[in-house]
């Protein structure tokens, strides 16, 4: 069924350490990645962007709340919508409180493109205190490539912004599998037998291996799941 194989502790030890070499040296490629990122050039955004939120009309600026960075994710939520995306809705799920972020002078805002109303009573059913706002009728998830009016399409991710005074400027952006490494779920699952449980993952066999439908078959809201 593509399980992993069975073997002794004296076995399992030392496939561990061969395998923890591989994972140090994959820690400090990530520090080296980081540092890279952190030293990308920056656009000054001189465009004036509005949003719809609980105060009502709100201008990037605003969205930093005072402080001196600002991480928006794109919340996939098209106007004709209902109900927002699973996978973006388990990605919010996994936001936790947001005055660890917020003492290290950073704001973190959801923004989609389903009216502001729309978004206020998914957000109540769903419990979330995260600040979200609608770019509903707005350039800015098509000018940060979270949206293409031509296909149509939406893509999750996250845009990162920091402010000089009244100055902002765009710092970084990622979409998609780009998220990986930041959810919650998705990183622990990384370290168990199964995995994700995807068909794309390696080795093959394991999206099945106990019975269940591939792992994203199984996204649901939240309060959908039975247990």
């Amino acid at each position: 069924m593509g399980l992993p194989d069975i073997v002794t502790r004296e076995e399992w030890l030392a496939a561990r350490e061969e395998l923890l070499v591989k994972e140090k040296a994959a820690t400090r490629a990530r520090d080296a990645l980081n540092a890279e990122r952190r030293g990308l050039p920056m656009v000054e955004v001189d465009k004036e962007y509005y949003f719809d939120g609980a105060d009502g009309k709100a201008t990037l600026l605003d969205l930093f709340d005072g402080r001196d960075q600002l991480v928006v994710y794109h919340f996939m939520f098209a106007p004709e919508w209902d109900a927002g995306c699973r996978s973006c809705s388990g990605f919010l799920d996994q936001i936790g409180h947001l005055a660890h972020l917020r003492a290290r002078g950073t704001n973190f805002v959801a923004v989609s493109r389903a009216p502001f109303t729309t978004l206020l009573s998914f957000k109540a059913r769903m419990g979330w205190t995260v600040p979200w706002y609608s770019t509903n009728g707005g350039d800015f998830n098509y000018d940060f490539q979270a949206s293409f009016p031509e296909e149509p399409r939406d893509v999750p991710g996250i845009n990162c912004f920091l402010r000089d005074g009244d100055r902002i400027y765009h710092t970084y952006g990622t979409f998609a599998r780009g998220l990986d490494g930041i959810g919650f779920t998705t990183a622990l699952l990384d370290l168990t037998a199964l995995g994700r449980q995807e068909e794309w993952e390696e080795p093959k066999g394991r999206a099945s291996a106990l019975g269940a439908p591939a792992g994203s078959a199984r996204v649901r809201y939240h309060d959908e799941y039975e247990d």
